[in-house]
């Protein structure tokens, strides 16, 4: 297998046999707002582009990913078993070689395994989905000790530009009060709201302490990241986790 080198290999300390790669905008074949590597079908981008560059991009992979009709919501998938694009926002799997995937272009991915390397899963984490709990879904249906799992934050949109009304903030208080700790005041009836907290916040709920990664701002680094908050018609980048035997 060979990932092209900006791409990104989560560094957290999960056993040998679990693998995940975060990919960005560099790669592929798309042009213009999409360029170049997007994996999103529902862009408005070429869909042949997008299909050469989800070819691309299975090339190096052990199968095809299983990939999700994302709707921002709760709900969570056994990818071992799919044989249609599911609306969800988050998979799982046991079985060696199953692709769990997520597109992502400022919500957060966050990446999921046991210590042992048994289970694998991937969330779709914007506010909507933190808020409904998709994190705490993935993790019960994960089947193992909470405390015994780790986590990785992918790359998504930074507390200094995510910028949201007071609706959204109630929601999380409502939630949890502790959330008031990822927003800041900014403007009237606005705030600036930290996701990387928040999801490290709703994971902590869930029971799961191992947290890595986090912080890296996909609205602040145009050249290579996709950011539909900065760029509105833009592409997807995509999450993905496997196992290995």
């Amino acid at each position: 297998m060979s990932f092209h080198p900006d791409w990104i290999i989560p560094d957290w300390p999960v056993p040998g046999n679990v693998k995940a790669v975060i990919t960005s905008r560099a790669g592929g074949e798309s042009r213009g707002p999409f360029t170049s590597l997007n994996l999103g079908l529902r862009t408005g981008d070429d869909p042949e582009r997008v299909a050469a560059n989800r070819a691309r991009l299975c090339a190096a992979l052990p199968q095809e990913p299983k990939w999700l009709h994302q709707v921002h919501g709760c709900g969570v998938v056994d990818a071992d078993t799919l044989s249609e694009t599911p609306r969800a926002d988050a998979s799982f799997a046991r079985c060696v070689g199953t692709v769990c995937a997520v597109t992502i272009a400022d919500c957060i991915p966050v990446l999921l395994t046991d210590r042992a390397g048994t289970v694998v899963a991937v969330a779709h984490a914007g506010w909507r989905g933190l808020v409904r709990g998709v994190i705490e879904n993935t993790v019960k249906a994960l089947g193992r000790d909470p405390g015994g799992l780790l986590a990785y934050l992918g790359p998504g949109i930074g507390p200094c530009a995510f910028e949201v009304g007071a609706d959204v903030r109630e929601a999380f208080l409502a939630c949890d009060q502790e959330a008031a700790a990822a927003f800041t005041p900014h403007a009237p009836s606005k705030w600036l709201a930290d996701l990387f907290l928040l999801a490290r916040q709703r994971l902590r709920f869930a029971g799961v302490e191992s947290i890595h990664g986090g912080g890296i701002c996909t609205y602040s680094d145009a050249a290579r990241f996709f950011s539909c908050r900065r760029d509105r018609k833009t592409g997807r980048m995509a999450a993905l986790i496997w196992r290995t035997s």
